[in-house]
């Protein structure tokens, strides 16, 4: 990993959180489908309703113009679901129990604590793991800040701060190599939670900015797809176990 690849990526990020800034004011889109024009706004909200995950690429643009990324590449998604017939409370209960995320997310979360939390500020470990290609995993920490603009309205914003590779799969507690080298599979990972009660439920949102190393010369017309399919994939699938690690407990209440 190198120093302009990682300038791109902060340049992008700094890009894409003016935006985020002015959609977290009052009057601002709070949830991606309310900056869609009336019609597919329309039919994003009946998506929604009707149990479906909601999915867009994004793309950030400076004076319209792309951010070029020196050996690297950034992964930028936004997903949305709706949980029905739930409080915020509810649904805050399971976003902010970090040590429930190897049961949310498994296999995909191998394991996870959390190693301090002061008010709104928490900094926790996950151990990822994945296996597409080849079988990887990795050691991440994250700094999250949680706020709201008012009672229906929540976000937090997700910030890796370190990212190490386990260099046998087959051991995960085993020597890592060191941060910024390995396969290259994810150098950074920011993700920014919105969640906000309406329409009798609570629609949550998860935008996703992420880097990895670029594909080699000659071979984009082969991984590409699959690469950047891959953090599609993963959005749905954190969305689709949120949804039903807060449905879930309900549920079992009303069967019991």
């Amino acid at each position: 990993m190198k120093s302009d690849t990682i300038a791109a990526f902060d340049a992008y990020v700094t890009a894409s959180e003016a935006r985020m800034e002015t959609e977290l004011r009052p009057g601002g889109n709070f949830l991606y489908v309310d900056s869609l024009p009336p019609n597919p706004r329309l039919a994003a909200y009946q998506q929604l309703r009707a149990g479906d995950v909601y999915i867009a690429r994004l793309l950030t643009t400076v004076n319209g113009k792309t951010i070029p990324v020196p050996d690297g590449m950034i992964h930028h998604w936004v997903g949305l679901a709706f949980i029905p017939d739930t409080s915020m409370e509810q649904v805050l209960k399971v976003a902010k129990d970090y040590r429930l995320r190897t049961v949310i997310y498994k296999p995909d979360v191998m394991a996870a604590r959390e190693i301090s939390h002061y008010g709104n500020d928490y900094k926790i470990f996950l151990r990822l793991y994945q296996k597409k290609f080849t079988t990887v995993i990795l050691n991440t920490e994250y700094d999250i800040r949680w706020g709201k603009v008012d009672q229906d309205r929540v976000y937090s914003n997700s910030y890796s701060t370190r990212i190490a590779e386990v260099r046998d799969p087959s051991n995960p507690n085993g020597p890592e190599y060191p941060v910024g080298e390995g396969r290259g599979y994810l150098w950074r990972l920011y993700t920014y939670w919105r969640f906000q009660a309406k329409d009798g439920g609570v629609y949550m949102q998860c935008e996703a900015i992420s880097l990895t190393r670029d594909i080699p010369t000659g071979l984009g017309w082969l991984l590409r797809p699959l690469v950047t399919s891959i953090p599609k994939h993963a959005l749905d699938h954190v969305l689709r176990q949120t949804r039903q690690a807060v449905v879930g407990p309900a549920s079992q209440r009303q069967s019991s």
